[in-house]
């Protein structure tokens, strides 16, 4: 077990990192140390330091783009792109290499969760022996239930002993582990602590951004729903290490369900300072970042690189950097106009890369499929949510210092003005053809088309491909002192990634309610809570203008009077698209391979708008990730039966 020994003590790196949980005045600001003793658990400055290296340990996970791609290459949301190494090709199933113990980016999760798993241990037996604070424990609590919970859904039982007992503060490094069963996972380790969490936790966190009441509920409800899907089983998925579908405290699936609407519903009815946003636009414009929707996030800060956790000019392209928004960034900084207005020069970078959040870092590794585009967003105009998902249009950027002299012509040789839209990717099919220019370089240097009277380029959405696709705007970089320049583009994002959202609650509810749990509101009821928002617009990205419009009785009016699975999970790919939600989505509602089995796109090369269909093969053993390689190779003894089958 020396792998997971090794990164236990990787905590200690977490000590020297303070974590900015606001923008304000309210902060963790611990004094940096390189080692804890047990017993510097027993004093609150104790307890403080390794909380504080907790909700640090959140930036090696959220926003560390490899883990981002496990999350989501291979789904029906997005496939690998055209810069796309290893680390995405293999994740999309589809013929590009195979995911083994050795490929698979799930390490990030391992390697970065014992470690925290372990300082929690250590706050919870010491701290409690000592008589800090119930609310400062219920935080580590938290955070052990939290970390087992991605481990149990990723890879199946995992070590409940760490080398000195289970769920004990470990020491002593050790080079031989055991996994525990699912069921044992849950029920010693998830649900006790998660229970106290909601009973020590306070409805307002101590400081802006620290764990509630809200947020252990919302955990709570995730992780009986999950539960009680792994009970159930309908496709008759393995799990690993084997055990029966049978639950320790002899409850039932439906017990489950239940619980999780419940809880749920708890969260709901009883919010604390937590409400849903007005609008769409308001859940994940940057401008208004940690807002009271949001239940947890990994911080960041452009104000200080040592609260910030990494350089504010120049992004590593590794953690504790927030660069997973670079990913589905394409590299449209090989857009030209032309300076000439008789003939295509070619020659004007009009869209130059900029620390905006319709733009920022381009690495072209994850794109979103067709279908993600054509059916999970098929309505465009009365739900906001394409809108506030997506970049669909690039704007001339000339004007910006240093600034490129015009006058500066487009398609159609027609003249554009800074802020005009010099790309366009349409919404629907337009009613009359596209006129694609051979040889590609004619359009735009990157293969677009042209419309009669546009002076933008276009691509309409059958057009999109693994090297020109819309870009991921809810993830694109803010900053606050860009001045009259680009900014800092190369830089990771100093925006927090999100994690939990009050919405979810509604979803996890409704999902509960689909699966059999009775209560006051219906899935269908739930369900349009969220329908209802994402029907109120103010603001068209697309337009790059206000739009203050309520659709939101078009929304309700369009929901099905019976909603099943399929229907829960497409209103979740609309709300929560690219966030790193969707394959725990499909993996525990067991509809991976019904959903992304197939899926279309169009290939490689600029100008190539033809889309083709690709199968993916998606096997009964990949609803788990591989144990790490390293994890293997630093254990003694008979590791025949750590690894989980089919790897």
């Amino acid at each position: 077990m020396k792998k997971i020994q090794k990164h236990i003590y990787a905590w200690m790196r977490f000590a020297v990192i303070t974590l900015l949980l606001t923008s304000c005045a309210d902060i963790l600001e611990e004094q940096p140390r390189s080692s804890f003793e047990p017993g510097f658990f027993e004093t609150e400055e104790g307890v403080l330091g390794g909380l504080t290296s907790m909700y640090a340990h959140l930036r090696y996970i959220y926003g560390q783009a490899y883990y981002y791609n496990t999350c989501q290459t291979g789904t029906d949301e997005v496939t690998y792109a055209q810069s796309a190494d290893q680390n995405f090709l293999v994740m999309d199933l589809s013929g590009q290499g195979v995911i083994d113990a050795t490929s698979s980016r799930a390490d990030v999760l391992w390697g970065t969760s014992f470690s925290n798993i372990n300082t929690a241990s250590g706050i919870i037996k010491f701290g409690l022996e000592a008589g800090v604070s119930t609310g400062l424990i219920a935080e580590a609590r938290f955070f052990r239930a939290f970390d087992y919970f991605l481990l149990v859904q990723t890879f199946g039982g995992v070590p409940l002993d760490l080398g000195a007992g289970e769920l004990e503060f470990n020491t002593n490094p050790a080079r031989t582990s055991v996994r525990n069963t699912v069921p044992e996972v849950y029920t010693k380790a998830i649900f006790p602590d998660l229970i106290m969490a909601v009973n020590d936790l306070p409805e307002v966190g101590r400081l802006t951004g620290t764990a509630t009441k809200t947020l252990a509920r919302l955990y709570l409800a995730k992780a009986y729903l999950t539960y009680a899907w792994w009970l159930e089983n309908p496709n008759n998925i393995p799990t690993y290490p084997e055990a029966q579908r049978v639950d320790p405290d002899g409850h039932d699936a439906q017990w489950y369900f239940q619980q999780a609407y419940d809880i749920a519903l708890e969260g709901i009815e009883n919010p604390g300072p937590f409400a849903l946003q007005e609008t769409f636009y308001d859940v994940n414009v940057a401008e208004n970042d940690r807002n009271n929707e949001m239940l947890l996030y990994a911080d960041h800060t452009e104000t200080s690189e040592f609260y910030n956790g990494g350089s504010l000019t120049y992004g590593s392209g590794g953690a504790p950097d927030n660069f997973a928004g670079w990913m589905m960034t394409w590299n449209y900084t090989v857009i030209r106009s032309s300076s000439s207005s008789s003939q295509w020069t070619n020659d004007v970078e009009s869209v130059r890369r900029a620390a905006i959040q319709s733009t920022g870092r381009p690495w072209t590794r994850m794109c979103p499929t067709i279908g993600a585009v054509t059916n999970t967003f098929a309505d465009k105009s009365n739900d906001s949510r394409f809108d506030g998902t997506f970049t669909t249009v690039y704007r001339a950027n000339i004007d910006k210092s240093p600034s490129i002299g015009g006058p500066v012509y487009n398609a159609n040789l027609m003249e554009i003005a800074p802020g005009d839209p010099v790309l366009t990717f349409l919404n629907e099919e337009p009613g009359q053809p596209v006129s694609y220019p051979t040889p590609s370089s004619l359009g735009a240097n990157i293969g677009a088309g042209i419309l009669p009277g546009r002076a933008d380029f276009v691509i309409p959405p059958n057009g999109i491909s693994r090297i020109v696709y819309p870009g991921l705007w809810k993830l694109g970089p803010y900053r606050t002192d860009n001045g009259d320049g680009l900014g800092q583009p190369n830089a990771g994002s100093t925006r927090p990634f999100n994690i939990a959202k009050f919405s979810e609650l509604y979803f996890v509810a409704a999902e509960a309610a689909v699966k059999g749990a009775t209560g006051p509101q219906s899935a269908r009821d739930l369900i349009n809570v969220i329908r209802e928002r994402a029907g109120k617009w103010r603001w068209d990205n697309k337009g790059n203008q206000e739009k203050v419009e309520d659709h939101s009785a078009e929304m309700i009016a369009a929901t099905p009077d019976v909603i099943d699975v399929n229907y829960i999970l497409l209103e979740r790919s609309r709300e929560y698209f690219g966030e790193g939600y969707r394959w725990y989505d499909l993996i525990r509602t067991q509809k991976w391979g019904d959903l992304a089995g197939t899926y279309r796109i169009a290939g490689s090369g600029y100008g190539d708008h033809t889309p083709q269909t690709i199968n993916r093969t998606i096997e009964p053993h990949h609803y788990l990730r591989p144990i790490p390689q390293g994890q293997m190779d630093s254990m003694e003894g008979d590791k025949s039966n750590y690894q989980n089958p089919g790897y």
